[in-house]
């Protein structure tokens, strides 16, 4: 039941306030007892009955909540590294995915893999995210695309949880795009998911949540909405990617169906930020994603100004974002989005969770919530995303104990 001291400040990040408002404590404290925090405030202010709990020093750094990257791709075969040079040379995501790149190019590779495989593979992964400061990561399907290898990718996600330190949460993404035994008969497909593989995801309880990639050469408005009914349904909450290449319309069905998110939107209209506004949708920004894809990027400001949360996560996948480094897609958004680093430093904590719905977990330093929190070697948040490095996390704690890795 240790007390950190010595915190040169505390960014609490509350759900409370507007985006920009991280609810900065200077000269702070903290203290948790098993997994959870208990007091958070001024050191000067350490209640009596936490005064003589063991103390740690925090170096007068920067402590922020446990990092959430709430939108990841995170277990596949192989890489994609060919086409990064194809994007470079002028070939777009559609051309690339129409000569036999893209997503069926790594569901093959995929589709290789078993469970024991994508565990480790995925352990590596996390391990880097830890040190970076992520606590919790969402992770989807949707290079399976056929219900033994979704439900096989949904099951490593499972067995991830008893080895890994991080918070997993799962979702089903089985609609990524129309496998090539459906070309011609799409409409199977789509019954696969719905009579199918969402019911036996549900009975086997391997995800949160169902998503559908809205977008021309994947699947339609009307076809997501059966989709994400039957899997709301069946249990699974309704996440989208969507408008990311063209105004598709999924932010309007997002608002309509009360997804928890809408991801991408780097094309949302007018209509869609109003209807992301009336459902109460939390906006997933995916910078890493433009920068690779070399896109317009999404609306920050506008969406911020109409009053959606904004969240920040990687979209860490082989084909479009080929990174974890949440921490480098926090300044982008700042970069790129004109977000503040108040604003990405909310939209990677407290607003990300809510995107995945755990934020009544995790996402903020508050009594009652699991002791998950990063120690940054930087002053403040302004110079810790400005002043971009490798690695400025000293020391990551997920549930009040800290990961190995990340010392």
């Amino acid at each position: 039941m240790p007390v950190l001291r010595n915190i040169g400040l505390l960014a609490r990040c509350l759900a409370d306030g507007a985006q920009r408002e991280i609810h900065s404590i200077p000269s702070a404290a903290l203290a948790w007892g098993a997994d959870r925090f208990v007091w958070a405030g001024p050191e000067s202010e350490i209640p009596e009955e936490y005064s003589n709990w063991p103390s740690e020093d925090a170096g007068g750094q920067l402590v922020i909540p446990g990092l959430v990257d709430c939108h990841t791709h995170l277990a596949f075969g192989g890489w994609r590294s060919e086409e990064f040079e194809d994007r470079v040379l002028g070939r777009s995501y559609q051309e690339i995915a129409r000569r036999g790149g893209g997503i069926l190019s790594t569901m093959r590779h995929t589709r290789e893999m078993t469970i024991d495989g994508l565990v480790e593979r995925c352990r590596g992964f996390l391990g880097e995210m830890a040190r970076l400061g992520v606590t919790t990561v969402e992770c989807k399907s949707g290079y399976g695309l056929d219900t033994r290898s979704e439900l096989m990718l949904l099951e490593a996600y499972r067995a991830l949880r008893e080895v890994v330190p991080q918070r997993i949460v799962s979702t089903l993404l089985a609609a990524h795009t129309v496998p090539p035994e459906y070309s011609d008969r799409r409409e199977e497909y789509v019954k696969l998911i719905i009579d199918e593989i969402i019911p036996e995801v549900s009975r086997r309880g391997l995800a949160s949540y169902c998503d559908v990639f809205i977008e021309s050469g994947a699947f339609s408005i009307d076809e997501g909405r059966r989709i994400l009914t039957a899997g709301l349904a069946h249990g699974l909450g309704a996440k989208m990617h969507a408008d990311q290449l063209s105004p598709s319309g999924g932010a309007e069905l997002a608002g309509e169906l009360g997804a928890v998110s809408a991801d991408h939107l780097e094309c949302v209209s007018e209509p869609g930020i109003r209807a992301l506004v009336d459902g109460r949708v939390v906006a997933v920004s995916l910078p890493l994603a433009t920068l690779y894809l070399r896109q317009d990027v999404l609306p920050a400001r506008r969406l911020l100004d109409a009053g959606v949360l904004v969240a920040v996560a990687t979209d860490f996948n082989p084909g479009s974002a080929p990174s974890f480094h949440l921490p480098l897609a926090m300044t982008l958004a700042c970069i790129t989005q004109g977000m503040s680093p108040a604003e990405a430093l909310k939209g990677a904590t407290v607003v990300a969770a809510a995107a995945i719905g755990v934020d009544g977990e995790c996402g903020s330093i508050e009594s009652g919530k699991a002791a998950d929190f990063a120690i940054i070697d930087a002053p403040d948040v302004n110079q810790w995303l400005y002043h971009f490095r490798s690695n400025a996390c000293v020391r990551t704690v997920i549930g009040g104990v800290t990961v190995p890795s990340a010392q």
